[in-house]
């Protein structure tokens, strides 16, 4: 059987299939990629043949066809559009010259160490990725106390999102989380350099598809 590169469940939410339902057959087409489909249980085949049954066929441009690039994949366009709606944030808000919002700063540098290791990205990794969630919370806490604090509604660009659009995402943060801390120009620049580092040396020990990565750490400039 030839191996697609990735799974297609972002296509059966369009198609109409529930959050359930394409995170099932997630779970299914990367142990099948894996394991092979021999050790599935028989209602587990019949799934996945249902699934697949439903999706359009690709048009057959060789086996490179398939494969999605780092930018393209699910979990780097999510954290692409949180970026981009919480500059976007700062920008309403009027910062002050030279302030930059801690948010904001903590996301690009996950999106370059992304951009620097380029992970799979792939079921392993995305789920894995979950365990970011708390560092995240844990940076943005320990460098609070050096900015002013605002607050952002974290979860209206999402619910702005699925009213034109299917998706799966969820929200960066946990509900009713809001504290938007902005830092001047001295404390962001220390910000930056340290979660640089510290954000990089996470994603390379958190991502399964990484584990044999020989990729010397991202410059610090």
């Amino acid at each position: 059987m030839a191996k697609d590169e990735t799974s297609r469940g972002e296509e059966l939410l369009t198609l109409g299939w529930t959050a359930e339902e394409v995170r099932q057959y997630e779970e299914l087409w990367e142990y099948r990629q894996r394991w092979g489909a021999i050790n599935l249980e028989p209602e587990d085949r019949v799934f996945l043949r249902r699934a697949e049954a439903a999706l359009p066929k690709r048009a057959a441009s060789g086996k490179g066809s398939l494969k999605k690039s780092l930018k393209e994949k699910s979990h780097y366009r999510w954290l692409r559009f949180y970026c981009d709606a919480l500059q976007s944030e700062a920008e309403r808000l009027g910062l002050q010259p030279g302030e930059e919002a801690a948010w904001v700063i903590l996301l690009e540098e996950e999106l370059r160490a992304l951009d620097h290791y380029e992970p799979v990205l792939g079921l392993p990794d995305t789920l894995k990725a979950k365990d970011l969630a708390p560092a995240r919370e844990a940076w943005i806490e320990a460098v609070a106390a050096q900015g002013r604090e605002l607050s952002v509604d974290f979860e209206a660009p999402l619910q702005a999102l699925k009213q034109q659009e299917t998706t799966s995402w969820k929200p960066l943060r946990s509900e009713g989380a809001c504290s938007y801390p902005v830092l001047d120009a001295a404390a962001a620049a220390a910000f930056r350099t340290t979660v640089r580092r510290e954000v990089a040396q996470t994603i390379r020990a958190t991502f399964p598809s990484l584990q044999d990565s020989d990729k010397p750490e991202p410059p610090s400039a």
